[in-house]
């Protein structure tokens, strides 16, 4: 039935070609057109032990929801008989595993990205995990999401070993500084030492004074267990550098060392995911926020989105490039022009930007570090 005005179908009424008889494919025909199809989408809110999955059809009615043990096999179980055009899960240290579970069944899986979540469920007044796994669903019905790049086994192995070792690092510096801060309530400066004479000094200063000997002596057992565990994933790190190739490829570049290669090449994994590489600096939060309405027009800091620690890196990177003896590059040339004009700080951002576009484009084209085009590399890409 047609509205007289506009020629449409009127609300709740469908037009369905004619066909002769009732025949299996003009029920099919109907279906489709009634969109009552078998398609359902899920969403998981993932917990540590048990996550709550809800399950809707095409037109959004709740289909199946409950609480399902967070492993793969029960997940995969708890879909059985159920026709699934995608299911959605929250980003997170579970969530790979389970996904790469899901993938392996092959079920249509999406890792969505966090930010994207917590805006969209911002306008919930109540938030619980039967909520939030009923807002999933329904976004992946409506295909309003942002997919997330799951990380290869290869790529996740790297970044824990590189995450051990930099947690053991910060460990190792805050045993150091407690022990300082020990001795300095009673009048003892450590004052400037190194690795080797750190020990000695303590024990120096402490020697005489019981109370002090046993605290120094708990404190320097924890520091040199600590250090003798950092010196061996530091090896196990550089070992790594050497024997992976995409690492040694972006070593070639100035200011670049293994621990910089390392976790750049894990957070990336696979170069071929980026349409651009312009989008890897955006992607890793060193691209200034943007805010335009109306008459109002605010250029803001970089956004700090994407992953921190390739962030760090690359920032670090940046900073031995400018403060360093390095090769001198069209890159370093261009990076010091901006220093001139508007100061350190902000050439080194800048720099650690451009930085992430070289070095994407050096692992898509799988060429090393050319001096005299790496200032005109994020130009060209």
């Amino acid at each position: 039935k047609l509205d007289g005005v506009t020629g449409r179908p009127l609300a709740g009424w469908v037009v369905v070609p004619q066909t002769d008889g009732v025949t299996e494919s003009g029920i099919s025909l109907l279906q489709a057109s009634l969109g009552t199809t078998m398609e359902h989408y899920a969403g998981i809110d993932v917990s540590l032990e048990a996550s709550s999955v809800c399950v809707v059809d095409g037109s959004g009615k709740i289909v199946r929801e409950g609480k399902v043990a967070s492993e793969p096999s029960a997940l995969i179980a708890w879909f059985a008989g159920l026709e699934l055009a995608r299911i959605g899960l929250e980003a997170g240290p579970l969530s790979q595993w389970l996904y790469a579970g899901l993938a392996s069944a092959g079920l249509h899986a999406e890792l969505l990205e966090t930010r994207h979540m917590r805006a969209a469920f911002k306008i919930m007044p109540v938030k619980t995990d039967r909520k939030d796994a009923r807002g999933i669903a329904q976004l992946m019905r409506l295909g309003w999401f942002r997919p997330v790049h799951c990380k290869s086994l290869p790529a996740q192995e790297t970044r824990a070993v590189l995450t051990a070792r930099r947690l053991l690092q910060a460990k190792l510096h805050d045993v150091e500084m407690s022990v300082r801060g020990v001795l300095r309530g009673f009048g003892l400066k450590v004052g400037a030492t190194t690795s080797k004479s750190f020990e000695s000094r303590v024990r120096e200063l402490a020697a005489g004074h019981p109370t002090l000997e046993l605290i120094t002596q708990a404190l320097l057992s924890a520091r040199s267990t600590l250090a003798a565990e950092f010196a061996a994933l530091d090896r196990k790190v550089r070992s790594m550098a050497r024997t992976d190739g995409k690492a040694r490829l972006l070593m070639s570049t100035p200011g670049v060392g293994a621990i910089v290669a390392l976790t750049y090449s894990a957070a990336i994994d696979d170069p071929g995911r980026f349409r651009s590489s312009k989008a890897a600096g955006a992607h890793f939060g060193l691209t200034p926020k943007k805010y335009q309405s109306g008459e109002t027009d605010v250029t803001g800091r970089i956004s700090k989105i994407g992953d921190k620690e390739v962030r760090c890196a690359l920032y670090e990177a940046a900073h031995v490039m400018l403060t360093r003896p390095t090769k001198g590059s069209k890159l370093k040339t261009w990076a010091l022009a901006i220093a001139r004009r508007a100061g350190t700080r902000k050439a080194k951002v800048a720099l650690a930007r451009r930085l992430a576009v070289v070095l994407h484009r050096m692992l898509a084209d799988g060429t090393a570090f050319d001096p005299d085009l790496g200032g005109l590399v994020a130009k060209a890409t």
